[in-house]
């Protein structure tokens, strides 16, 4: 199951996702993302609650990177252990901008 909150004031956006981002999942973060973010200038995604993520997530977050390099900035809070051992394995850590 994923749960995606959204708080959007002026040019933020924070994306709180929680459960598991999976192939089944995966589509609908996408969505919920690509609807939101056209004006957002700082995109932030709180992955406090994130229980895991699968390359299909992992291709939505480096999708939701690349148009964040164009238009602002992207960062990534309170990685949990789990979550942070796949960006770690998979080179994404180096990729994204984790605090």
């Amino acid at each position: 199951m994923l749960d995606i909150k959204k708080t959007i004031e002026g040019g933020k956006a924070l994306f709180a996702i929680s459960g598991r981002v999976d192939s089944t999942t995966a589509p609908q973060l996408d969505k919920q993302i690509k609807e939101s973010i056209n004006d957002i200038t700082e995109l932030t995604l709180d992955l406090k609650e994130l229980d895991y993520i699968s390359s299909a997530g992992l291709r939505v977050l480096l999708a939701t990177q690349k148009q964040m390099n164009q238009q602002g900035e992207m960062k990534i809070l309170n990685v949990n252990e789990t979550v942070m051992e796949i960006f770690e394995i998979t080179g994404f850590s180096e990729i994204f901008t984790i605090e």
